[in-house]
């Protein structure tokens, strides 16, 4: 099933997610259909609260970027109730979009390496550490499970010059190649 995908404007989107248990019924198939939406959607991360469940679980393909960082090669993890547990590394500066804020690219800089805790989809627990694209990647999604979206890294300058963008965004005034969520609309 292709999920369509919440945007700019709903408040699924500011909450800070709920951890999951085992017991979470259909696990096995939301994560499928999570990478299929992400697939479907050209993304390469894709969080729950993206799809409308405000839970902590996102997901990642990072493998597109293996010709600039072969580690990626393989890059397909799903993340259950993660907590970055350290940031470090000079910022960097990447051109960064998101599904939830459609046909907005921004400059966004964000912590080079990063330590997380994290389970996969057997619940087993893992802590790892990640540099250069792949802790952009999780950054990001890892956003939005605690209620932060790429706009919120943005200059308050910026942000005044994306205002109308934003709100056209969260009346549903944008085209995508995916199916949206529009906010107050009935899901």
């Amino acid at each position: 099933m292709i999920y369509p995908i919440t945007i700019y404007g709903d408040p699924v989107l500011r909450k800070i997610a709920k951890p999951i248990t085992k017991d979470f019924k259909d696990l096995k198939d939301f994560i499928k259909n999570m990478f299929d939406t992400m697939y479907v959607s050209d993304g390469v991360g894709l969080a729950a609260p993206q799809v409308n469940k405000s839970i902590r679980l996102f997901v990642i393909d990072a493998s597109t970027a293996a010709s600039e960082e072969p580690e990626l090669k393989d890059f397909k993890k799903v993340f259950i109730n993660a907590e970055i547990l350290e940031r470090k590394g000079k910022e960097w500066t990447m051109n960064e979009g998101c599904l939830s804020v459609p046909n907005i690219h921004e400059d966004v800089s964000r912590p080079t390496f990063i330590k997380i805790k994290y389970q996969d989809e057997n619940f087993k627990e893992h802590i790892e550490e990640y540099g250069g694209f792949a802790a952009r990647v999780i950054q990001h999604e890892y956003d939005h499970i605690q209620g932060t979206l790429m706009t919120d890294h943005l200059s308050s300058l910026r942000k005044r010059l994306l205002s109308s963008k934003l709100k056209a965004i969260s009346k549903g005034k944008v085209k995508t190649d995916y199916r949206i969520i529009i906010p107050g609309k009935k899901k």
